[in-house]
C-alpha cells in the first residue's frame, strides 16, 4: 500500500460539489446502478450533513496532498446484519486519485475511528462482486470475505446488486 500524505474531515456544507462528482459520475457509480440524480445528490447532501450531527454515522472527505484537494469520501454508519448492529463502511476516490492507495489508506482510518469507539464487534463492507478495485481494498486490510449478497442500493430504489459480504473484527488482539 503506498503512503499519502491525506487526513479525513467531517463532510461539510461546502462539499456538495465533491458529491456531484462522485454520485453524478455515470463511470463513478458503475457498480452502483448509476448516477444519481441532482435532486437525490442534494437529499444524500443533507443526509451526510445530519450524519456529522448524530454523532455515529459519520461520512469524511479524504482530503489528499500537502494542498490538501478533496480527493474523495469515506464514512461508516450503523446498520443491522445477520441479526447484529455493525458499522458498515463505503468509500469513492475521484479518478484522478484511484489506483494510488488513498482509498485504502482513508479507510484504514476508519477503521481505527471504529475500533476507538468501541461500540459493535464488526464492521462491514459491501462492494459489488464486480468492483475489483474496492474487493482488493478489503483483502489489503484484512476483512474477511464471508461470501454474497444481494444487497439493495439505494436503499428503497428496487436496484438489487450482487456484493461480497466483507468483515472485519474490530475486537481487541
Amino acid at each position: 500500500m503506498q503512503t499519502h500524505d491525506l487526513e479525513i474531515r467531517p463532510w461539510a456544507k461546502n462539499d456538495i460539489n465533491l458529491l456531484e462528482r462522485l454520485m453524478g459520475d455515470p463511470t463513478m457509480m458503475v457498480y452502483l446502478g448509476g448516477p444519481e440524480a441532482p435532486e437525490k445528490i442534494q437529499k444524500r447532501h443533507k443526509g451526510y450533513l445530519k450524519r456529522e450531527r448524530s454523532g455515529h454515522d459519520q461520512m469524511f472527505v479524504i482530503l489528499a496532498g500537502k494542498e490538501r484537494v478533496p480527493a474523495g469520501s469515506v464514512g461508516y454508519w450503523e446498520k443491522e446484519w445477520d441479526s447484529k448492529k455493525v458499522w458498515e463502511t463505503g468509500w469513492m476516490v475521484l479518478p484522478e486519485f484511484q489506483g494510488q492507495g488513498v482509498a485504502t489508506q482513508a479507510t484504514a482510518l476508519v477503521i481505527s475511528k471504529v475500533r476507538d469507539i468501541g461500540l459493535y464487534r464488526f464492521l462491514i463492507a459491501l462492494p459489488s462482486v464486480e468492483n475489483t478495485a474496492s474487493n482488493s481494498i478489503c483483502r489489503k486490510l484484512g476483512f474477511e470475505l464471508y461470501g454474497t449478497q444481494k444487497y439493495e442500493y439505494p436503499k428503497d430504489s428496487g436496484n438489487w446488486l450482487v456484493c461480497n459480504d466483507w468483515r472485519f473484527d474490530l475486537s481487541p488482539g
